[in-house]
């Protein structure tokens, strides 16, 4: 399974809706002259989604051992317009997520 059909199969398990693929951007979100994420957004258009015409999808290396991969997808949605925009709030969201909670 290639890389893509990964994201398509990842996609259609957590959207329910069918997807292909439209482009890779090229990333790098910066914060305060430091690099916090680079890497290759890829874009899909979504056949079957009841809100969502297209979603960003990505996956990165983890120091989980039971989960050595961990797949990012982040519906087009307002606020969420762009390759960019889907990076920055998948950043915000996983820092809310090692908050502790109150």
């Amino acid at each position: 399974m290639t890389y893509l059909e990964e994201l398509r199969e990842v996609i259609r398990r957590l959207h329910g809706a069918d997807a292909a693929h439209v482009e890779s951007v090229p990333i790098k979100e910066t914060f305060r002259g430091k690099t916090v994420w680079e890497g290759v957004v890829e874009v899909f258009e979504l056949h079957g989604h009841p809100t969502a015409s297209r979603v960003y999808a990505w996956s990165h290396e983890t120091d989980d051992p039971d989960a050595p991969r961990r797949h990012v997808t982040v519906l087009h949605s307002h606020p969420i317009e762009s390759a960019r925009q889907a990076v920055q709030a998948a950043i915000v969201q996983e820092l809310r997520s090692l908050e502790p909670a109150s």
